[in-house]
């Protein structure tokens, strides 16, 4: 496990304080897959090779413990070993987000071993519980935030009856909590969201991915997640450079190259999010495709669908 030094808190760097995370909040997120051993264990070799082909390609920030990396499959024991392998791999290549989250003691556990194995950010997880208030929201990121004031924290909002203003209210009493993932599928209601909480106080994350990212950059978005960027690394950069570039037709080109892709992801409410990304690697022949229930691995027509995309990108 990679341990941070007394003095080296993340928010420190270069006398700004978080302004260097919140460069790296303005990029390609990438959620990297959990592969499976073909006993259902976490296989740490192909993690570890997973995570060195997206940091050969360039990318520069990860978020372990994602949804694209079955964080709600996994138990406590390899969450953190997730975390510790992905700090240990990203060697100060690449800043590291470690998803966190259940009940409050577990996300603040969570948060607290991240800052211990040496990653800069914490992104939490949207609360599952079915009776979630606004004032209860605020509560709870905020205790999280407070148990890491080192660290700059990221709220993955999937919330649309969330006000902007209980977000600048977090803001104002958390000063960690630098970037927001935002996923709810509304371009107006992100812009309006966006403007409410403060447009410049953070920095703001597409939560949708590659399809959702031009329509979300023209609103005030700066970076994106992406689960994508696990089969194709090169095709989430290129979007990226061109969104940075303000060249929406050459965005929209990459769009469109994926859209099919991404489709087969959506549909039926997301249920083969993850299935499809870990076909697609299996079709490379990187990792397995076995994902833990509630997800299910694709039918024989669905997996011919996904290889025929992925070798028509001659990845």
């Amino acid at each position: 496990m990679t341990g941070q030094t007394s003095g080296q808190t993340s928010g420190q760097t270069s006398g700004q304080p978080f302004a260097a995370l919140r460069g790296a909040l303005a990029d390609v997120v990438a959620i990297p897959v959990t592969p499976f051993a073909a006993d259902g264990s976490v296989a740490e070799k192909t993690f570890r090779a997973l995570l060195r082909r997206l940091l050969d390609a360039g990318v520069r920030t990860l978020a372990p413990n994602g949804n694209t990396g079955e964080f709600y499959t996994l138990g406590a024991e390899e969450r953190r070993l997730v975390a510790e392998w992905t700090v240990e791999e990203a060697g100060g290549r690449a800043a590291v987000v470690v998803g966190v989250g259940h009940d409050v003691p577990t996300a603040v556990a969570a948060a607290r071993h991240a800052r211990g194995a040496g990653a800069q950010m914490v992104m939490v997880h949207q609360p599952v519980h079915p009776h979630v208030s606004q004032d209860g929201w605020v509560d709870y990121h905020r205790a999280i935030a407070d148990a890491v004031p080192e660290l700059g924290v990221v709220p993955y909002i999937r919330l649309p009856r969330l006000s902007g203003g209980r977000l600048a209210e977090l803001g104002v009493a958390c000063p960690n909590v630098i970037g927001v993932k935002y996923a709810v599928h509304d371009p107006a209601t992100f812009a309006a969201f966006a403007r409410d909480a403060g447009a410049g106080r953070f920095e703001w994350v597409t939560g949708l991915a590659e399809l959702y990212a031009p329509s979300y950059f023209a609103s005030g978005a700066t970076g994106f997640t992406s689960g994508l960027v696990n089969v194709a690394p090169a095709v989430s950069l290129s979007m990226l450079g061109a969104l940075r570039a303000g060249d929406y037709p050459a965005a929209m080109e990459v769009w469109e190259r994926i859209r099919r892709f991404e489709e087969l992801r959506a549909a039926d409410q997301s249920a083969n999010n993850v299935a499809v990304v870990k076909e697609a690697l299996a079709a490379l022949g990187l990792c397995r495709r076995d994902v833990r229930p509630p997800s299910r691995v694709l039918s024989p027509d669905q997996r011919a669908e996904v290889a025929a995309l992925v070798e028509e990108w001659r990845i």
